[in-house]
């Protein structure tokens, strides 16, 4: 089973002909609300293409953003998620092009009450799952503190580093799994060591803090696969895209259910590919995210 820590957001999406450029006033589209946050775009992937319950623990404000969540949570067989009295929910703002293309702007509310404290209140129920995807949009103590409990019984954490802003490299030893995308792990390299040269190179440091496998989110492109021993490029079936949004968080909670099916970690990545690639010819954060038996179908038909 899975684990899931992290963040709920209502998503603001914006579509627009073309990123808006500094100075400049645009017109909006369309606007449109959507379930989102990373934590809860990957708990609703972990649902729908396991179809089993999901443990999510994730704060939401007493407000009207967050009881439409919460009945979002309910109707897919998600628990877990606690109510922050004194918060708004999180929301993002999502600038999206007619060609697709994102930009996230992000504010916490309810989201930077999950506190270290709440992750150790759970503990018992969190640690009767065998896998935890964590994000980076709640307090950092709190995500590492996530990993440690779940490193220390041997159990497979799954960390995506994005916002790719605050971490230290200490989280590092605490993961089996570190999933960010291109510009993610440039950041995260540059942070961390000072420069990116390479995915190759930031492994190699990130494997000396302790980290035991990279997978880089390349889009259309696929994934690059690296550990100590190997390097794999895994591609990905070509799509249309209408909103990427929730490619990415699509991506980790397919992995997520794959790796708990056994399957190997090749094998995981094709599988997380193409639950991404079916997500980005959609529109919305959730409504995006493939149930298992789109997902059969969508291979049948290709």
């Amino acid at each position: 089973m899975i684990a899931i820590v992290g963040s709920s957001n209502m998503d603001i999406v914006l579509t627009v002909e073309h990123f808006t450029k500094p100075g400049e006033t645009q017109k909006v589209l369309k606007v449109e609300y959507f379930p989102g946050g990373k934590g809860a775009n990957q708990a609703v992937a972990v649902a729908r293409l396991s179809n089993n319950p999901v443990y999510f623990l994730t704060a939401v404000g007493n407000d009207s953003y967050g009881k439409k969540l919460i009945e979002g949570y309910e109707r897919q067989n998600i628990t877990g998620y606690r109510v922050a009295d004194e918060a708004l929910t999180g929301m993002a703002f999502i600038e999206v092009t007619v060609n697709g293309e994102n930009r996230i702007m992000i504010t916490p509310g309810a989201n930077a009450h999950l506190s270290k404290d709440m992750i150790l209140e759970a503990s018992n129920e969190l640690l009767k799952q065998d896998i935890l995807l964590v994000q980076n949009e709640i307090p950092f103590e709190s995500t590492l503190t996530a990993c440690q409990l779940f490193k220390e019984v041997g159990k497979t954490v799954i960390f995506d580093p994005a916002p790719a802003q605050g971490i230290d490299a200490h989280i590092l030893k605490y993961v089996d799994y570190l999933t960010p995308n291109e510009e993610e792990l440039k950041t995260i390299s540059e942070q961390l060591f000072g420069s990116f040269i390479s995915i190759e190179n930031s492994y190699q440091k990130m494997k000396d803090c302790g980290l035991k496998a990279l997978i880089v989110k390349q889009g259309e492109k696929g994934a690059t696969y690296i550990d100590s021993q190997t390097v794999y490029h895994v591609p990905t079936i070509k799509v249309t895209p209408t909103d990427t949004t929730a490619a990415g968080d699509v991506f980790n909670g397919a992995l997520a259910v794959a790796l708990n099916e056994n399957k190997n970690i090749l094998e995981a990545i094709k599988f997380a590919n193409l639950c991404a690639a079916i997500s980005v010819t959609r529109k919305g954060a959730q409504p995006s995210i493939p149930n298992r038996i789109e997902v059969n179908n969508f291979v049948k038909s290709t």
